[in-house]
């Protein structure tokens, strides 16, 4: 259960991290407005065409009476915004990072060197374009694994008692992992770390995880507030990455021989 309060930790110590670097938190913000911008113009765009786009594609209501096509329609048209909606939610923090991956790649190396004892980090000798190509074919896969849970979790939610209490909490704790999976792939990409190791190292560490991720999932279900505590997100699942791969150790290890030294 240590994990637990750990990973907590670790969320808490990213935010203080940028709280004390004013810059890089404002530098680290952009990501996320833009992001932002782009699916608030989406949705307003789907809130305004929507009901011409659910009339193109329901032409078999064309011969029913008034009343009963519109009902149909406005059915779909409410169903076609509320699941764009949940798939902006699903897959904002995926897109950010995309969007993000020079600003946070910066912001990571920042928190590296500022916690590394040697003041060194992990630079990745990728270009750019295959950078982004690789962040975005593991985002595909992350959110395929995600989709899947989904829907699993979404027949499940139709079992009584249990689907309407233990089914979120599951759903709250899977959305975490896969959240972290994709902030902490920032600091393991720069260390050429694969998908799957990341994967088998998150799940040798589920507490860690999950002290991390949940709470993070919770508050990213508040909207905007996913735009002002990425930076710090990226910032504590970089220090997260240095305690999965043990690159601290050394650090400790050798404080406690200095300290046992005549």
């Amino acid at each position: 259960m240590r994990d637990l309060g750990v990973g907590f930790g670790y969320l808490f110590k990213g935010q203080r991290w940028v709280a004390r670097h004013g810059r890089q938190y404002g530098f680290g913000l952009i990501p996320g407005l833009i992001t932002l911008v782009l699916y608030v113009g989406l949705l307003v765009s789907l809130a305004v065409w929507g009901a011409d786009l659910v009339a193109w594609a329901t032409p078999f209501a064309d011969d029913w009476s008034q009343t009963w096509a519109d009902v149909v329609r406005v059915a779909f048209t409410v169903l076609l915004w509320a699941a764009a909606l949940l798939a902006a939610v699903l897959t904002f923090t995926a897109m950010t990072l995309l969007i993000g991956q020079p600003f946070y790649e910066a912001l990571s190396e920042r928190v590296d060197r500022d916690v590394s004892p040697d003041g060194t980090a992990a630079v990745s000798d990728l270009p750019l374009l295959r950078e982004l190509w690789i962040s975005a074919r593991d985002s595909l896969r992350v959110m395929v694994r995600a989709a899947l849970w989904g829907l699993l979790l979404f027949c499940c939610g139709f079992v009584p008692v249990v689907g309407q209490t233990a089914v979120p909490v599951i759903g709250l704790f899977v959305t975490g992992f896969f959240l972290t999976e994709e902030l902490t792939a920032v600091a393991l990409q720069r260390r050429d770390v694969r998908l799957r190791e990341r994967l088998r190292l998150l799940r040798s560490r589920k507490l860690l995880v999950w002290g991390f991720g949940a709470p993070l999932a919770a508050c990213f279900l508040v909207p905007f507030v996913a735009v002002f505590l990425m930076p710090g997100a990226v910032a504590g699942a970089t220090l997260m990455a240095r305690d999965l791969l043990g690159e601290d150790e050394p650090a400790r290890d050798a404080a406690t021989l200095d300290l046992t030294k005549p």
